[in-house]
């Protein structure tokens, strides 16, 4: 019981900070001072991008595993636990260890002010030393150049697909969110470019090379775009045409390590035939969660219906962040979804839709213009009741947040 008060404490005191963002290195570096700069004795992979980062980290992580490496998979956000963020060998991080941190940070997190993922990101790197972490892999939070992660001089740099999404804070433009993204390339490490369009790996090597010529005068980027037409052909158990490209990138990636850390053919096979990733086209009886999150990444969730024809009728149970682009959200769900109940995830509080905003909209669509007939339903486990009536498959997404409250809610382990 003492345990579970103590991470319970822990968890109350770093939540409160997820809504402060702040960019720059200087605080992430002063806390993983404290315990002893375990970033700096970890050999790691550092990945980044708009969509997909996550399964390549996962990937990428899954395939060194197989050649009998210690992983450590510091990845974000959670779907249900906050334990599922930081990893070792697949384990968890224990509440004891994110009490222990928590408690053994907090004066430090108290008089720099540091935000959660600044706090969070020096766990992570603390917990894989004292587990014995042999390699990590780094999923960047948000951006890249002054993501808290961007701490690391990795082995590999990896930059997944780019989008529009975060342009508060990234930009409004590709170009500009390309250019922050670029930040994590480093001196001496192959920069991967999972991006296939021409002009946006173009913004990328430009910016890239930019990086690393302000760390070391005269380096030059070891730039390694995949080909736009790669796709990975093996076994993997990761549904969806999207990711054979973001296997292909994996690939990619696994290929640039030094030899001594590169995993071999057998090692990647098995490996992308066994990792799994919560919330991504995840099937769980008659529900479907996937935690597309932006503009992009419905419509690619949107391709993956189409290619799999999921038991009708489709229902979708939707709840999406307020700083999105909803509306193209919503008009993607069209002609894939029958019948939707639009809702808020509690866990996303003070950052949800506005529901009278949402109203309107749904009042000023043009008769005929979209095929589902959505329902507004507040409260989440009503919205549930809702979007089960008459369902063949009932589709949870719009954010992290929703599958993570949905599969809480029906009691779902991740």
């Amino acid at each position: 019981m003492a345990t579970a008060t103590a991470y319970a404490d822990a968890l109350e005191f770093l939540f409160p900070r997820v809504t402060t963002i702040k960019f720059g290195l200087d605080t992430t570096r002063t806390l993983l001072s404290a315990v002893g700069d375990p970033h700096l004795m970890i050999p790691a992979v550092h990945v980044g991008g708009t969509n997909g980062k996550g399964s390549v980290a996962s990937l990428v992580a899954s395939a060194l595993g197989e050649m009998g490496w210690k992983v450590g998979l510091y990845t974000s956000p959670h779907v249900v636990s906050f334990r599922e963020r930081i990893r070792v060998a697949g384990i968890p991080i224990s509440e004891e260890a994110v009490a222990m941190w928590t408690a053994r940070l907090r004066p430090l997190i108290e008089a720099h002010g540091a935000t959660f993922f600044e706090a969070t990101t020096a766990m992570a790197f603390a917990d894989f030393a004292s587990r014995g972490a042999e390699v990590a892999v780094i999923e960047v939070g948000l951006g890249g150049r002054l993501d808290s992660t961007n701490v690391l001089q990795p082995l590999v740099s990896v930059v997944t697909k780019i989008e529009v999404d975060h342009v508060r804070y990234l930009g409004d433009t590709l170009e500009l969110i390309a250019g922050e993204k670029a930040g994590i390339a480093k001196p001496g490490a192959p920069f991967v470019i999972g991006e296939a369009r021409p002009e946006i790996v173009a913004v990328l090597c430009r910016e890239g090379q930019r990086y690393v010529s302000a760390l070391e005068r005269g380096a030059v980027l070891d730039a390694r775009p995949v080909p736009p037409d790669a796709e990975w052909k093996g076994p993997l158990r990761l549904e969806g045409p999207h990711q054979r490209r973001n296997a292909a990138v994996a690939l990619a990636a696994l290929d640039a390590l030094p030899a001594t850390w590169r995993p071999e053919a057998a090692a990647v096979e098995r490996g992308f035939a066994e990792a799994f990733i919560a919330g991504r086209l995840d099937r769980r009886g008659r529900y479907l969660f996937d935690v597309a999150h932006n503009p992009d990444g419905v419509r690619t969730l949107v391709a993956a219906l189409d290619a799999q024809r999921p038991p009708g009728p489709v229902h979708a149970l939707v709840a999406i962040l307020g700083d999105k682009d909803w509306p193209e959200m919503l008009r993607s769900l069209d002609g894939t979804v029958e019948r939707g109940v639009l809702t808020v995830a509690p866990t996303a509080a003070g950052r949800g839709w506005n529901l009278e905003a949402l109203e309107r909209w749904l009042r000023d669509r043009s008769a005929g213009a979209g095929r589902v007939q959505w329902a507004i339903e507040p409260d989440l486990g009503r919205a549930v009741e809702r979007a089960q009536e008459g369902a063949g498959t009932i589709l949870v997404t719009g954010s992290f947040h929703t599958v993570g409250d949905v599969m809480h809610l029906l009691g779902l382990d991740p």
